[in-house]
């Protein structure tokens, strides 16, 4: 009877962890945003805009958002140090791709890594969730322009959403959050995964 009730217990009350990559480019603002998501969850202050450094290697981050946990692996994106994001690939449930909207001298490298990424079997089905970020300052484009330049047309069955953000004031972050974690629970990518998981 214990174990029956513990099992309903664990059931109504755990939480699912989703592990969710942040990549994109160097410089288009992934630490900064990852610091603005455990100000914003973990009533945390995040390290100042001012101090944060490129990542070289990884920053992990952990919030939790209703009834998921979410583990954030953040990984450095100068051209050296994109070879390592495949090791990530097939833990991940979702990716967020990070891209500097003030920066439109950069989008043709931004999509190039973002194809290749969207390429490798390992990502197959994740869904997608892309931010047009820096929406702070009055030069950045808007997302629809930043789809339109990505023109991801040939995305197979992956739920995607293109949204604008601001990794320094916190604008759009709760939306894309909330999107991500309904399409994550959605996901044929999220069933695969948790099959692939012994029960405990």
């Amino acid at each position: 009877m214990f174990s029956l009730m513990y099992g309903f217990w664990k059931y109504m009350f755990s939480k699912t962890e989703f592990h969710v990559l942040i990549l994109g480019i160097d410089k288009a603002g992934k630490t900064t945003l990852l610091e603005k998501l455990k100000e914003l969850y973990l009533n945390l202050e995040g390290l100042p805009p001012d101090r944060i450094v490129p990542t070289v290697g990884l920053n992990i981050g952990r919030i939790e958002v209703g009834n998921a946990k979410l583990v954030f692996w953040d990984l450095g994106g100068q051209p050296g140090l994109r070879s390592i994001w495949e090791k990530y690939y097939e833990e991940a449930h979702a990716v967020i791709y990070v891209v500097d909207a003030n920066a439109p001298a950069r989008f043709e490298d931004s999509k190039s890594a973002l194809e290749k990424v969207l390429r490798h079997q390992d990502l197959q089905g994740a869904p997608l969730l892309i931010l047009a970020n820096k929406q702070d300052l009055a030069s950045a484009v808007s997302a629809e322009e930043v789809a339109r330049y990505l023109d991801l047309k040939k995305l197979d069955e992956r739920l995607y959403m293109f949204e604008a953000v601001s990794g320094f004031d916190g604008r759009g972050i709760k939306g894309s959050v909330d999107w991500l974690v309904d399409a994550m629970e959605r996901s044929k990518r999220s069933e695969m995964l948790r099959s692939r998981t012994p029960a405990a």
